[in-house]
């Protein structure tokens, strides 16, 4: 078997690097907990956790190279120079990962202060599903097979005349397929294709590292600030640090509906726009539409990224139910990453508590579009829906 490790430090979501840097400077002391989830009960033959251990130990050695360091300087001008002085000293811990195994089934918790542990969950998701694979000796269909089926995808985007990004590490079959898409999607330098959300990607291939903030940010300050204030408050703290820029806001943390009370005037001219992950995209678009001319602003100045399970088919019906009312763009993961002829894994990560000023342990909750679909501790979640009268 083939040792399954990281290359590079940067083999990770933008996200994680623009958040990282907003926790730096705003929560140097906060400490919280991760929590892996096997969503397609996926089956973990015996000695996985020993393969996932080995890979995670070896991530200690990743370091920021002086490159890598430029490229970020130079490209991403809004991310504080202190901070970068500080990636440039920072490595994994992987004290703060803890694996176990039981039969087939596979624990992994991370823990410490968030400053440290946010860069954990993209990496160690992505080195799950590479062993998956390798070690249950699923065989993928031949790299030639592979750049076809992502050149015909490039063919069907580029005929809807759509812009769109690659977002598919956390999912991915394993480097190499990436490696691979990769390669397929930035052939055409003068497509709809805008960038990657995975920055050791976006460097090597020349394009725009892609993100803002993911479902964390929203969840840690409801744990932080209770959630009334979650939605609110996690918005301004973006915008202190970032001015400006970055600015697409994630909108279902909380419920879209609950989003968009507290997403009023002044966040709806501060951000260039927000990001569908859940629910349904055409009704969502048609929120969106209706709310930025409640507040008198043209939604064709605006755009939505969809994020949510995309393939063709869903791009294609999103765009047809969009053209002309609001700008849109994609961000097409799994089906991108993942489409090599193996079922792709539904494994997620989460912030699952924050630990409080006075030592105790906060849990926190997502609360989706998708109903049925609300993670985190059951009376939490109870408690959530009551103080924003979500029903689903």
């Amino acid at each position: 078997m083939n040792f399954v490790r990281l290359r590079s430090i940067l083999d990770n979501d933008f996200y994680k690097i623009t958040m990282q840097n907003a926790v730096v400077k705003l929560f140097p002391n906060e400490k919280v907990r991760y929590h892996f989830i096997n969503r397609g009960k996926h089956h973990f033959p015996e000695g996985f956790d020993s393969e996932l251990r080995k890979a995670v130990d070896a991530m200690a050695e990743l370091k920021l190279t002086r490159d890598e360091k430029e490229y970020l300087r130079i490209t991403c001008p809004y991310l504080d120079l202190p901070y970068l002085d500080f990636l440039g000293g920072y490595h994994y811990d992987p004290s703060e990962v803890h694996i176990s195994q039981q039969g087939s089934d596979l624990h992994v918790t991370v823990e410490g202060e968030w400053y440290r542990t946010i860069l954990w969950e993209v990496p160690l998701l992505a080195l799950i599903s590479e062993l998956h694979y390798e070690m249950n000796n699923l065989q993928r269909e031949d790299d030639k097979t592979v750049q076809q089926k992502a050149l015909l995808k490039v063919e069907g985007l580029e005929a809807l005349q759509v812009r769109y990004a690659e977002f598919g590490t956390r999912r991915r079959h394993s480097y190499k397929v990436h490696d691979l898409v990769m390669e397929a999607l930035t052939r055409n330098s003068n497509s709809g294709f805008t960038g990657s959300s995975n920055v050791h990607f976006a460097m090597k291939y020349g394009v725009k590292p892609i993100g803002t903030h993911a479902h964390e940010w929203f969840m840690f300050h409801a744990a932080e600030y209770g959630f009334k204030m979650a939605n609110a408050i996690s918005l301004e703290h973006w915008v202190d640090v970032y001015r400006g820029d970055l600015g697409v806001a994630l909108s279902d943390t909380y419920t879209t509906e609950v989003f968009f009370n507290q997403f009023d005037r002044k966040f709806a001219k501060l951000f260039d726009g927000v990001r569908h992950d859940s629910g349904d995209p055409i009704e969502f678009a048609e929120k969106t539409i209706a709310h930025y001319k409640a507040h008198g602003i043209d939604p064709l100045f605006k755009y939505i990224i969809f994020s949510d399970g995309l393939d063709l088919a869903k791009v294609a019906q999103i765009t047809s139910a969009c053209k002309g009312k609001i700008g849109i763009s994609f961000g097409i993961g799994t089906n991108l990453t993942n489409d090599a002829g193996v079922k792709p894994m539904n494994i997620v990560m989460k912030l699952i508590d924050v630990k409080s000023h006075s030592g105790d342990w906060i849990p926190t909750v997502k609360l989706s579009d998708e109903p049925g679909k609300h993670t985190g501790d059951t009376h939490m979640i109870q408690l959530a829906k009551e103080f924003l009268g979500v029903k689903q």
